[in-house]
């Protein structure tokens, strides 16, 4: 995954042909490092006003951090292929750059994301499950707990 940068809504004017008073534009941005935040961030804040007449105001800033590729996390997942591979299933290691709470657990412990249910369209109207592959991500899961913990062989 790289660095994405999306500006998702602009809005503003009174019309056709008229100067906006006012506009606001919202940005997503998907980082894999905290390198990669401070950048983007530095970059979005270093923008300068168009005309003398034009004034730039930048709110906000990324709410949550990148789930990082730690030693730990890459020590977690090569344990999640491990047991995949002695359960016969296929897992795909995710890499999103999202909002997923696994984001902040990460400064803490060990984390993945990406191995929950099996299915499509996060957040959209088709969203959904493989109902019949659940037994087998629950027990991926239950080997991932029962293994051999952190530091352990």
């Amino acid at each position: 995954m790289s660095v994405t940068v999306n500006v998702g809504t602009i809005d503003g004017g009174m019309g056709a042909n008229i100067v906006a008073p006012e506009a606001t534009a919202e940005i997503e941005a998907r980082v894999r490092t905290a390198a990669d935040a401070e950048a983007v961030e530095s970059a979005i804040r270093g923008l300068e006003p168009s005309g003398e007449r034009v004034e730039l105001r930048v709110e906000g800033g990324f709410r949550r951090p990148p789930l990082e590729p730690t030693p730990r996390n890459r020590k977690l997942w090569k344990s999640a292929l491990s047991a995949a591979a002695d359960l016969g299933i296929e897992v795909e290691e995710a890499q999103v750059g999202g909002a997923s709470d696994g984001n902040f657990a990460s400064a803490l412990t060990a984390t993945l994301d990406g191995l929950g249910a099996v299915g499509d369209g996060a957040h959209a109207q088709h969203e959904h499950v493989v109902v019949e592959r659940m037994p087998e991500r629950a027990a991926l899961l239950a080997c991932l707990l029962t293994g051999p913990g952190e530091g352990e062989a």
